[in-house]
């Protein structure tokens, strides 16, 4: 962890430090590109598994996170997100700082909110590699791991070695015990599909359209 990091004192004793930073441009396919951050995480609060983290997500990830703790704020209104640019840029650093800075406030703001605290989708964004689908499948409880082995394993890999528990729909799995949290409401696999793999940026990329 480095200087970026932000810290909040949620009491005397308990501390979450969060930090997003470093943007990449990552190829999807021939055409389509999209933009992640890493999102650096250290606690010593007992609400959190790991007590350090690092993950990358991209934007159209921050707003499946925002509907999902939407769910569960009842009348509690949910700090805003940055707004989306179709011609977002990484060669623009005013734009970068911008959306760096909004994605900074946004998950500051939810931090402070001790109720969004036992969200497992929270915690799954922030700690876990695990796509929008299978976040939304595990915290319900549709998955052969729970949200607790998924946040443990993802940094080594290990998870892609626990498959999803198949049915006659590919999508749905039989349920367990999601260890860790709320699950919230179900939510619709339309989200998105599973993140591709990320690819270092090339200069010689073809003319590409970066997606959210």
């Amino acid at each position: 962890m480095d200087s970026m990091l932000h810290t909040l004192s949620i009491c005397q004793s308990e501390f979450i430090s969060i930090g997003v930073q470093d943007p990449r441009l990552q190829k999807d396919d021939l055409w389509h590109t999209h933009v992640d951050y890493e999102i650096c995480l250290e606690t010593n609060s007992m609400c959190f598994r790991k007590k350090s983290s690092c993950v990358r997500r991209r934007y159209s990830e921050f707003v499946w996170l925002r509907h999902s703790l939407e769910q569960n704020a009842l009348i509690m209104e949910l700090p805003k997100l940055p707004p989306w640019n179709p011609f977002f840029s990484l060669k623009n650093a005013e734009q970068v700082a911008q959306r760096i800075k909004g994605f900074q406030e946004f998950l500051e703001s939810v931090l402070q909110r001790p109720f969004l605290l036992s969200d497992s989708r929270l915690h799954l964004f922030l700690q876990s590699d695990l796509s929008v689908s299978r976040m939304s499948r595990c915290a319900r409880g549709q998955t052969r791991y729970t949200v607790a082995e998924a946040i443990q394993r993802s940094s080594s890999g290990d998870i892609s070695g626990l498959e999803d528990k198949a049915t006659c729909d590919s999508d749905t799995e039989s349920s367990c015990s999601s260890g860790l949290g709320l699950s919230g409401e179900a939510l619709s696999s339309s989200w998105g599909p599973d993140r591709p793999r990320a690819v270092q940026p090339s200069s010689e990329l073809l003319p590409t359209l970066i997606a959210p």
